[in-house]
């Protein structure tokens, strides 16, 4: 299915239970105190069917965006239709170029795509709830679990534009590794661009 026949819908015509928890075009503080707004316009996917055909770009599919697990609140997990920010696809052609520069597929985390404000995983104040960030833990047979392939990797997408920055995060008792990566979506990211374009881990 092509991109062509997402429906972009206006968040704020929303049924009530679905706005109170989207929350588009609300004001959210992120965590320095700068106040953003949330996504108001989303696209309808009608069944993880859709999701599954719908390619956002030659070797990303929606679903692969979409994936959360229980922490993601219940109305928004188990039934359909589902809304994602339109920015997704954004977020889509950049990891298609990124995955071009690389030579290899890009392997997403649940969770590690949209999220909406309602998730327990950061909440309204994650980049994720706009559909402007992705958890990658693996690129091509690489893991990454390693300062040194954290570098390269967030070398080459930093390369690929002024608009994005990467930066590892620790999971789980392990402290397996992956690396987020944002499309600047809000201020707060921008102020601290700096600070998380390091590659201490």
């Amino acid at each position: 299915m092509r991109i062509e026949f997402l429906r972009p819908i206006d968040g704020l015509r929303l049924a009530e239970e679905y706005r109170a928890l989207l929350r588009p075009g609300e004001s959210e503080a992120g965590v320095n105190g700068t106040v953003h707004r949330l996504p108001r316009f989303f696209y309808e996917i009608g069944s993880w069917e859709e999701a599954h055909e719908i390619r956002l770009a030659p070797h990303f599919t929606l679903a692969e965006l979409m994936l959360v697990d229980c922490r993601e609140a219940r109305l928004l997990l188990s039934q359909f239709p589902h809304y994602v920010p339109c920015a997704i696809l954004l977020l889509a052609r950049f990891l298609e170029d990124f995955r071009r520069e690389v030579d290899a597929p890009v392997f997403i985390s649940a969770n590690g795509g949209y999220r909406s404000p309602a998730h327990e995983i950061g909440g309204a104040k994650s980049i994720h709830a706009w559909g402007t960030a992705a958890n990658i833990y693996r690129i091509g047979d690489t893991f990454l679990s390693d300062k040194k392939s954290i570098e390269k990797y967030r070398t080459i997408a930093a390369s690929l534009s002024p608009a994005v920055f990467l930066r590892p995060k620790n999971i789980g008792r392990s402290q397996r590794r992956l690396v987020r990566l944002f499309l600047f979506g809000h201020s707060d990211v921008k102020k601290h661009r700096p600070a998380t374009t390091s590659t201490s881990i």
